[in-house]
């Protein structure tokens, strides 16, 4: 091969890796497998080590390269890079939005632009002639640092700019409505006259995902070096470490949310639409809306789907869409006035651990929980936090009496993350594990080679209570209307000793209880009775066997086929089965052999509970194969699993040509959009209740 065929190959294999690079990383639908993608590349560099005179700045090849800095150098920015202030309040926003229109002594119109706001670093792309030049960090606002190196190895930013394929784009950003098409067509009449030797600055966020960041902190644990914080952390140190190299096996990725070059682009909103048209990674959730009530709507809905993001977010930005309006409005200090991040309410809080007790699992295992003095966090009035074990305990090094940071995510009760020794006056109190259970007086004892510390007594009355709850809860034998509050009320008036006393109980026993009245305890004694056919596996995983759930009990069913042939397993045979070892295998053969349990299974049975063997379950999903995606109105991911396994389906992580169906909940994924362009049949929940109907 000559230089001038080299030159060819070199060009050709440039366009298709960066084709490839973007299929791959900003639309998440790759069309060759990281093999083939690697074997381009490989060649490019062996081309490129032959002809280093063909080498180019947007090559693929120079994403990462050249000699670790001595110290990064200033850049000064031709529009300073603002942060926003803060909101935490719909008033407050209701008050951001008066102030903006007494400025202007005018209504302030053309509506909003919401975005999700990304925990991470924000970043400033300046391309020349199409290819990126420089890249620096906002610091102060005005002066940043050139960190052009550090930011190449992030392959969601393109370093070359080019108008992408209308039909690939569409793939992934397809207009939403009427509205979106309009501001579509216009960022189209500005992407016709642009001049591709004209200087563009973006602007954007660097992040890490949630899966990345944990992989990249067990890394440093096994390396015994010091965990990250959180993510923005990875982001903002990587980004700032002189040898391009750490950023490099960092796996970052980045967002981009402003053009600041002036194209004539009306609005904020036609600037996402014109660099998601440049190749530039866009985030498909931001959204236009016409007034604060939309502004509002938009934020509960990214409030809920927050949790599920594969990237971290603390909040909404809320930006005048008119870029004149925006313009008009003006700096306050180091902040527009027309924009402003409307956050999360705080996921952290301080506060004093006023006593420490034990909580008692359905295993007899405790837990202690420090009891706190109130405080909000993340928008909820918490007053206790696990503690999870006596180790976490002394490796926090918590007393009674302390100061602590608590955390909350989700709908998980918080933890203690840190204590505040300085708080510290000498009159906190160290906590030690109680001797004897203090539901029932029963023996404490920790088992050798375990953390955890049980109450012995098998008739102890807090662990009969958290077996019923299990027994009861949806994966098991789900039954409607019997909570923790009913469940509680029958064994306090000794209505319910056992799981078996359910299927016994009457109208005529519910009635006079406070809390019933006739239809109620009819409705009641109704979903008992038709809970009393339950499945093989659903059967085991309700006994609330030490350390079976719901896939143990799986495997367990479909292995063994009938109840009895369980119970006459032996111990050999259980350690023999796929994904159960000798700590599980020694449980459930404990269990099956204690005549306290047969008898209870026994009084089961006679009690009228069915239990269906597989066979007897219906297999009209045997061969299909499910995608699940987005989040179920009511049934949660395992429940939906486990009924598709039930009948005989398989549960596949990915999108392809072999998938049956894919199940798509509120706020899909990219799985979604994959299932679309293969032509997978959707289902929504619905769809799938009726499809396993009967």
């Amino acid at each position: 091969m000559n230089k001038q065929q080299a030159q060819q190959r070199i060009e050709k294999l440039r366009k298709t890796i960066d084709h490839h690079r973007y299929l791959y990383y900003v639309l998440d639908r790759p069309e060759i497998s990281d093999a083939a993608w690697d074997s381009l590349k490989h060649e490019l560099e062996n081309l490129e080590k032959q002809y280093p005179e063909l080498i180019t700045p947007d090559s693929p090849t120079q994403r990462v390269g050249g000699q670790p800095l001595e110290k990064f150098v200033k850049v000064e920015h031709p529009v300073p890079m603002l942060s926003f202030n803060d909101a935490f309040s719909e008033q407050e926003i209701k008050d951001w939005l008066q102030r903006a229109e007494n400025y202007l002594k005018n209504e302030v119109k053309g509506g909003f632009y919401c975005e999700p706001k990304i925990d991470g670093l924000a970043i400033s792309l300046i391309y020349k002639n199409g290819i990126f030049e420089l890249g620096s960090t906002r610091g102060n606002g005005q002066i940043g640092e050139d960190v052009t190196q550090n930011l190449k190895t992030i392959k969601t930013i393109p370093l070359k700019i080019k108008k992408i394929d209308h039909q690939i784009y569409q793939q992934k950003y397809q207009a939403r409505n009427l509205h979106e098409q309009k501001v579509e067509k216009l960022a189209d009449q500005i992407l016709a006259n642009l001049n591709s030797k004209q200087e563009l600055e973006v602007r954007g966020e660097v992040y890490v995902s949630k899966k990345d960041f944990y992989k990249i902190n067990q890394q440093r644990q096994e390396k015994d070096l010091e965990s990250f914080a959180n993510p923005r952390n990875v982001a903002a140190g990587s980004i700032r470490q002189l040898d391009p190299q750490v950023a490099a096996e960092r796996d970052l990725s980045c967002f981009i949310y402003s053009l600041k070059t002036d194209l004539d682009q009306i609005t904020h909103e036609q600037e996402h639409f014109i660099t998601k048209k440049l190749g530039f990674n866009v985030n498909n959730l931001c959204e236009y809306c016409q007034d604060l009530n939309q502004v509002f709507d938009y934020f509960k809905k990214i409030a809920q789907m927050r949790d599920r993001l594969p990237y971290e977010i603390d909040g909404v930005v809320i930006l005048v869409n008119d870029n004149q309006v925006f313009k008009k409005l003006g700096v306050a200090g180091k902040a527009p006035r027309g924009a402003i991040a409307y956050k999360f309410p705080a996921e952290e809080a301080t506060t004093v651990v006023e006593n420490i007790q034990v909580q008692i699992g359905r295993t007899g295992a405790l837990t202690p929980v420090a009891k706190l003095k109130p405080v909000q966090v993340g928008g909820v009035m918490v007053s206790s936090a696990t503690l999870h074990n006596m180790d976490e305990i002394e490796r926090l090094d918590v007393r009674i009496g302390d100061t602590v940071i608590i955390q909350r995510a989700g709908d998980v009760i918080p933890d203690i993350v840190k204590v505040l020794v300085d708080f510290r006056t000498g009159h906190e109190k160290k906590f030690h594990m109680p001797k004897t259970c203090p539901f029932c007086d029963g023996q404490i004892i920790q088992p050798v080679g375990e953390v955890a510390y049980y109450c012995t007594n098998k008739n102890c009355f807090a662990i009969r209570q958290r077996e019923l709850y299990h027994f009861v809860s949806r994966q098991a034998f789900d039954i409607d209307g019997l909570g923790p509050k009913i469940i509680n009320q029958l064994m306090n008036v000794g209505l319910v000793r056992d799981a078996a006393d359910i299927f016994n109980l009457t109208q005529g026993d519910l009635k006079p209880l406070e809390r019933f009245a006739e239809k109620s305890a009819d409705n009641l004694v109704q979903a008992i009775e038709k809970s009393k056919t339950i499945s093989l596996a659903r059967f085991i995983f309700a006994l609330g066997i030490r350390h079976v759930g719901e896939e143990t009990a799986i495997v367990l069913a479909q292995h063994f086929k009938k109840l009895n042939k369980i119970q006459q397993a032996s111990l050999e045979e259980l350690e023999n089965l796929r994904d159960i070892g000798s700590v599980v295998a020694k449980s459930i053969y404990d269990y099956f052999n204690d005549d306290k349990n047969l008898d209870l299974i026994q009084r089961l049975i006679n009690s009228g509970v069915k239990i269906q063997s597989p066979q007897e379950i219906s297999k009209k999903l045997t061969g299909q194969t499910f995608v699940l995606t987005g989040s179920l109105p009511n049934l949660t991911r395992d429940e939906a699993k486990l009924k598709i396994r039930e009948l005989g389906g398989n549960i596949s992580s990915s999108v392809s040509s072999q998938t049956d169906f894919v199940i798509a909940g509120d706020n899909p994924g990219s799985k979604f959009d994959k299932a679309q362009e293969l032509g997978v049949k959707i289902l929504n929940e619905q769809d799938f209740l009726d499809l396993i109907k009967n």
